[in-house]
């Protein structure tokens, strides 16, 4: 039997704030409901639902899936909950794509949820169990330090400034001031406002880092004979890809992410894109830190290796540019509760390619936009391509 087309017909998001007042079940329902409402649908038409979030002691719940599974919508429905870290806000789509691709569901609902403030300020005390207990945990390691290693890798192989560095920054925090769900978005930043912010591990400082936040996401997914009765504007899922690379990040070269580009090349080959370049209108790559973004338009095979800084020196990657990043805002303006972060992306990609994207949506009629997550043990890379 071949793939059925799956096309995405709805979508809702609740504001990324830090310490939400609303349960993260709560914050789940709110989502999900804004997602129905918005294509005219009710809970009795979802057939499955499936749940991303992070593990479960970001939302400080034990069984966080099961916890979670009414807020979702899941009441006495096939429901599954799936979590790649910082990749699964890009991977619970997928899971929702290939229930309907396969045929086994005409209508699923995807949520995607964290309640980072839970452990405000941060998450690093359930980080700090997941390195190998005998040649890692001993240092005491935290994500921040592992990120600015490989920051620091990235600007000594390709001569990367750190200013450079932080147009990225800048330009995704103008991009989230037009975004109403925003967390941090800021349309007077400069670069010398990220050079002078808080040194946390050299070379990452403050506003290269995305801000621990909370909020929910939920997409509706639908059969192509479902979708083109909802909507005239259906929103294809043409491409989706996944890979795995090696949890030993000692072992990996921290320079460029392959784990991202096996990812992308499956997703781009399901697409029939041959240049990405060229066929890909908008990017949302996943931006954690400023440099993660460059890393990832590189591993995306969206610029040469050491160069996707030049897209946002040239103008490429400005919203009016001829590939906008991160119109969203990415996760270091709207904010970054994780899952929930990486489904935006996804969600953001709707309205863009359906022009209601409001004051930031990309000018030309955009076709084809491409959303990509990476976490775990900075090994996952997950891709989605969508096309109108």
């Amino acid at each position: 039997m071949s793939m059925r087309k799956v096309a995405v017909v709805g979508a809702g998001m609740t504001k990324f704030v830090r310490r939400a007042q609303e349960t993260a079940k709560e914050l789940s329902w709110q989502a999900t409901h804004m997602a129905l409402e918005s294509c005219e649908m009710t809970m009795d038409d979802i057939e499955g639902v499936c749940m991303g979030t992070a593990p479960d002691s970001f939302d400080g719940v034990h069984m966080n899936g099961e916890y979670l599974s009414d807020g979702a919508g899941a009441w006495r429905k096939p429901y599954m909950r799936s979590y790649v870290g910082g990749g699964t806000g890009v991977f619970v789509p997928i899971q929702g794509w290939y229930h309907i691709a396969s045929g086994l569901f005409d209508v699923v609902l995807v949520v995607a949820e964290e309640k980072m403030s839970s452990y405000y300020p941060h998450a690093q005390a359930a980080f700090l169990t997941i390195f190998d207990h005998t040649t890692e945990r001993a240092l005491k390691p935290n994500l921040l330090w592992i990120f600015a290693m490989e920051m620091n890798r990235y600007m000594t192989t390709y001569g990367v400034s750190k200013e450079d560095i932080a147009r990225v920054s800048v330009q995704h925090k103008h991009n989230a001031a037009k975004h109403p769900c925003a967390l941090l978005g800021d349309a007077d930043l400069t670069v010398e406002d990220v050079l002078n912010s808080e040194m946390l591990a050299w070379p990452v400082q403050r506003y290269d880092v995305s801000p621990v936040s909370d909020g929910a996401v939920a997409i509706v997914l639908a059969a192509e004979h479902v979708a083109k009765r909802i909507t005239d504007k259906p929103v294809w899922i043409e491409g989706v890809g996944w890979n795995l690379d090696t949890a030993y990040w000692t072992n990996r070269d921290l320079v460029y992410p392959r784990y991202v580009e096996y990812a992308a090349r499956q997703a781009y080959e399901m697409a029939g894109i041959t240049e990405p370049r060229k066929q890909i209108h908008i990017a949302e790559p996943y931006d954690p830190f400023d440099y993660k973004a460059l890393h990832h338009l590189e591993g995306l095979q969206l610029a040469d290796r050491g160069k996707a800084v030049e897209l946002y020196l040239d103008g490429t990657a400005a919203l009016d540019g001829n590939m906008p990043v991160c119109p969203s805002g990415g996760l270091l303006g709207t904010g970054n509760p994780i899952a929930a972060a990486g489904l935006m992306k996804i969600a953001e990609l709707f309205w863009q390619l359906r022009g209601e994207a409001g004051e930031r949506q990309v000018a030309g009629s955009p076709k084809r936009g491409l959303a990509q997550a990476w976490g775990d043990l900075m090994q996952v890379g997950t891709v989605v391509i969508m096309g109108n």
